[in-house]
This record gives C-alpha cells, structure tokens and sequence, in this order.
C-alpha cells in the first residue's frame, strides 16, 4: 500500500531551543535577545515558506533485500542488515518541507543576510527532522490500528548514508517509492532536491532487535546516535 501524506504545517513548526541548539547554543544558555529575535523571524519564515508532505509505502523484507544492498556499496557489517531480516513490518518513506524554503535560505545567502539565512537553515532542518518523525508516528498508529504493534515493538527509520548503508542505495529505494510524486528528485551524487528531505525505512520489530553494540567505526563517527534517542522514544510511550 502506498500512501501521500499531507503534514501539517504547525506540526512542523520548530520551537526556538530547537533553532536555536542548530546554531550551536546549548541548553541551558540564553542567547542576546537580538539572537532569539532572529529565531524567531526564521520561524516565521518557515511558517511562510514550508510545504511539508511525505509519502510511504509498506515492503516485504524479501522486496527490500535488493534496495538494502543497492549499488554494493554497504560496509561489509552493518546493524541494519540484522534489523530489518529480523523485523515484522517495514515500509518506505520519504519527507520534504519543499523547495520554497530552500530557494529562501540561498536568496538570504545571496543578499547577504547570513545571520537569518543560518537561522532559517536550522529551523528548516528541524522541521523536515520533525515532519519525519510525525510520518513514523503515523506508520506506528497505523500498524497499532491494525493489531500488528504491541507495547514489547518498536519502529524506528533508517536513511542511506548512515549506519553503515551505503547512500547509494538511495538510487532503488527512490526507484520503488517514486518521490517524486511529491516533488522529491535525487541528484547524480545520490543527494535529494530540495536538500531539506529525507528518506529511508520504517522497520516494526521487537524491541531487542534494535539493540546493537556501538563499536562499528560508522557508530564512532556518528555525533548523535539519534536512533538510540528514538528507540527510547518508543520505550516511553
């Protein structure tokens, strides 16, 4: 089944901690107020220019195989090849908050506006970190509806380009999902336009599949493990 979405845009909106932390300024800091002023006309900004939409559609682990091993380009060991041949339910995604928003950020660039142009970059980012996480909830409620998610099941997503799965790979997930219905197109180097999207898989399994050992060389490069922070996300709902 194959399904677009329609997200919400208030859904999306990113709050200024959030704008704020992708310019580098930690919890717990309070920023001059012409700082948060700039977060927060970067929020308007977003409100004015984000299109947000996704698109998923539910996959066999058998259908999957072939996109997971894409161009052969993957680390030899991944964690993600355990997952997902160990999973119940997979499906594929893919989120933009549309092009508008990127042609604003490079015309903020272009006219030297760089402090708005920066801030705006950050908030579009987490917006589309947003609209993805709001496209996993609503596959979860969909397999709750279904009966096929019990509180010992999780579901997580996975992007090429990260743990080990080659972003090459992008090239036949893009070939089974057909993105572009939602104006979502991959550039040669396997890069999607507008930058502010991602895809991927969503896999529903036990809970303990998830659990891996960190020690890949990927897992030490990664500055968020943020597949950990949503896989206690799970545990707490």
């Amino acid at each position: 089944m194959r399904e677009i979405i329609d997200i919400p845009l208030d859904a999306t909106l990113p709050p200024v901690d959030a704008v704020l932390k992708g310019q580098g300024i930690p919890d717990g800091i309070t920023p001059d107020k012409r700082i948060i002023d700039l977060a927060r006309d970067a929020i308007s900004l977003y409100k004015e220019f984000a299109k947000p939409r996704g698109v998923r559609i539910v996959i066999s682990i058998a259908d999957f195989e072939s996109i997971y091993f894409g161009e052969g380009h993957n680390e030899p060991e991944t964690p993600l090849y355990n997952i997902y041949t160990s999973s119940s339910d997979l499906a594929l995604f893919a989120v933009t908050i549309g092009d508008d928003i990127c042609a604003e950020i490079t015309r903020l660039f272009d006219t030297n506006d760089f402090a708005l142009g920066a801030m705006l970059d950050s908030a579009a980012s987490e917006g589309t970190e947003m609209a993805a996480q709001l496209l996993e909830d609503h596959y979860r409620k969909y397999l709750k509806d279904d009966n096929r998610l019990d509180l010992n099941s999780a579901v997580i997503r996975y992007s090429p380009g990260y743990c080990g799965w080659h972003i090459s790979a992008q090239k036949k997930l893009f070939g089974f999902l057909k993105p572009e219905e939602i104006g979502i197109e991959l550039g040669e180097s396997y890069l999607m336009n507008p930058l502010k999207s991602i895809s991927g898989v969503l896999i529903s399994g036990a809970m303990d599949i998830f659990d891996f050992d960190t020690t890949f060389s990927f897992c030490r490069d990664c500055e968020t493990l943020s597949c950990w922070d949503r896989l206690n996300e799970n545990i707490n709902q």
